[in-house]
């Protein structure tokens, strides 16, 4: 039984591993190298006159990196040591070597060279185990000392190419562990790796977004410069657009002062020429009908593999990497069957366009080319329910004042019985067999007091209501409350919040609930709560209102948002009192008094 316990485990892990691989593939890549906690790192940024290398290097590794230590760090001069200039020439050509496509090996300066702390690096899947090489993803050295380097290599004419190559051994291997990310004058080429061995860069210099590794492994992940997206959700499709203003440029002139930069005053002009473009453009059609299009947002995005953000207050963006994100929304009635869109934006360098479908049984990756250009998505959804907001009943047992049920009817059959004792004595018969049956009618009806108990009323008592209880009928009213929120139109959720929630408390926790769950990454959007978790219930009379119940709970909501193929969640704690009552035979939230709410992510 332990054993298929532990089994059960191991493949429940591997398989959310695999889920959370098969969601992220195409646009949100997940990285399960380990390499940004490699035992040395280094940043490279290839410029217009020079490679920048910054790096880090493990306290443990600092005799491969010999030649870096200065001179000031020894507390006299080492017999036979090399100059600074020799050991920046026996650096260049035998340590951490970049050399061009004619065979240059650059020289380098070391232009500072200090001890530091290592930069901490987000690595959420440390300490898992790889679905791929079945190895534990290695964390960050305990020791968290580093030296730390600013190398620069010099170049006067622009290299087709650069081959970095680490520090090896006589056989060719890697002295030490490298984790690297590589930059293109400001357009990221590859997210962190291992460089383990001689790896070539071929660089477009009139394009850096297309300069990318010779070795596939080391190739970008997060898509090519235009992507859409279909998101089909209960009451809602939206097509998210997300395109590289330089791409763009085949289609719209944006009349740029310069070609390095958007400037801050051509920042909401450029943003809005291409919300407008693709909404006189814009060919979704669900279920075979062109619906209303919402201009739901415009704007600048920063994306990465780490995240994607918008970029909310005008400033100065790099021309090759700044990308633009479009939202269009579609309202519907409930899920729809079928939604196509068609792309057509396609040019002699855009052939392959990145997409998705996400619906609620997750996404489906999609590239779109000249020939195979139509998105189209199916409900093959055959068990799924769309979440709804029902009445939460009052249980029969949670109704009003108990009223046992035996003990009035012992009750009731003591009356003709003593009726008959009094009759009995006027005619002089005997009464002792009857006063037998009265006391034991009288035992009985004090014995099933607490038996047979019927409510009668409308009143919620505590005496009735057991901690299980307001566990199931909170956790039934919390998700009815989160899920009216799934309603895009403001009048529909008030609807629907009206149901679980008495109209005294319906805005104040309206415009609760929209502050609680914002995404700040996501440009602010609301997040759908996923999941909610009741943690704790203690219940007790009200202390505010008549007939009501106040339960003191702690619970956490799970919230999500996707754009682009990034999907931000958001997980708060409360801790509150939540003042319920029944009315018109269903539960209701009459009150609600936050204690406690913490983010935990």
């Amino acid at each position: 039984m332990l054993f298929t316990i532990k089994l059960y485990r191991i493949f429940f892990y591997y398989i959310t591993i695999l889920i959370l691989l098969s969601s992220a593939s195409h646009a949100d890549w997940i990285n399960l190298s380990g390499a940004e906690n490699a035992r040395n790192i280094a940043e490279i940024y290839v410029e217009k006159d020079r490679v920048r290398i910054l790096m880090e290097i493990f306290v443990d590794d600092l005799t491969v990196f010999a030649e870096l230590i200065p001179e000031s760090f020894f507390s006299e001069p080492l017999p036979g040591r090399p100059g600074l200039a020799k050991r920046q020439q026996i650096f260049a050509e035998r340590v951490l070597q970049v050399v061009t496509d004619q065979g240059e090996k650059l020289h380098v300066n070391f232009a500072l060279v200090e001890p530091r702390i290592r930069v901490k690096r987000p690595s959420p899947f440390a300490g898992k185990i790889s679905p791929f090489t079945r190895q534990i993803i290695p964390g960050p050295p305990a020791d968290k000392r580093v030296l730390y380097a600013e190398l620069i290599y010099p170049f006067e004419e622009k290299p087709k190419s650069l081959t970095f190559i680490p520090p090896q051994d006589d056989n060719g291997l890697p002295k030490s562990s490298i984790g690297f990310i590589c930059n293109h004058q400001g357009v990221t080429v590859v997210d962190f790796r291992i460089l383990s061995q001689g790896s070539t860069l071929h660089l477009n210099w009139d394009d850096p977004w297309y300069s990318e590794f010779d070795k596939k492994p080391l190739r970008r992940k997060i898509g090519s410069g235009m992507r859409t997206f279909l998101y089909i959700e209960p009451f809602e499709v939206r097509n998210e657009i997300l395109v590289r203003v330089k791409d763009m440029m085949n289609w719209i002139d944006f009349d740029l002062r310069g070609d390095k930069t958007i400037e801050e005053d051509e920042f909401n002009r450029v943003r809005e020429q291409i919300g407008q473009f693709f909404m006189e453009r814009e060919n979704v059609r669900i279920d075979g009908q062109r619906l209303k299009p919402i201009l739901d947002r415009t704007a600048f995005v920063e994306s990465s593999l780490q995240r994607s953000r918008f970029i909310e207050i005008p400033e100065q963006v790099p021309l090759n990497s700044a990308m633009v994100g479009v939202i269009v929304t579609y309202l519907t009635d409930g899920m729809p069957q079928e939604v196509t869109t068609t792309w057509e934006l396609f040019s002699e360098r855009v052939q392959n366009v990145t997409a998705r479908m996400t619906d609620p049984a997750g996404p489906f990756p999609y590239d779109l080319t000249p020939d195979d250009n139509v998105l189209k998505w199916n409900n093959y959804l055959k068990t799924y329910t769309i979440p709804t907001v029902e009445k939460i009943n009052v249980a029969d047992q949670h109704r009003g004042v108990p009223v046992p049920l035996g003990s009035v009817v012992c009750i009731v059959l003591l009356l003709p019985i003593s009726w008959s004792v009094l009759q009995r004595r006027k005619h002089g018969d005997s009464v002792k067999p009857l006063f037998g049956l009265i006391g034991l009618l009288f035992i009985g009806a004090l014995v099933l007091i607490p038996v047979f108990q019927v409510p009668v009323g409308g009143s919620a008592r505590a005496s009735q209501f057991a901690a299980e209880d307001g566990q199931v009928v909170l956790d039934s009213l919390m998700k009815n409350v989160y899920r009216a929120f799934d309603f895009r139109d403001e009048e529909d959720v008030y609807d629907k919040l009206a149901i679980c929630v008495s109209g005294e408390l319906l805005s104040d926790l309206y415009l609760q609930q929209r502050r609680s769950l914002v995404v700040e990454q996501a440009g602010g959007a609301q997040a759908k709560v996923k999941e909610v978790a009741i943690e704790d219930v203690v219940v007790g009379k009200s202390t505010k209102h008549d007939g009501a119940l106040d339960l003191r709970a702690q619970w956490t909501a799970l919230g999500q948002v996707g754009h682009w193929g990034h999907v931000h969640s958001r997980q708060n704690r409360y801790d509150a009192i939540v003042t319920i009552k029944p009315m018109a035979g269903a539960w209701k939230i009459i009150d609600l008094e936050l204690i406690e709410e913490n983010r935990l992510f």
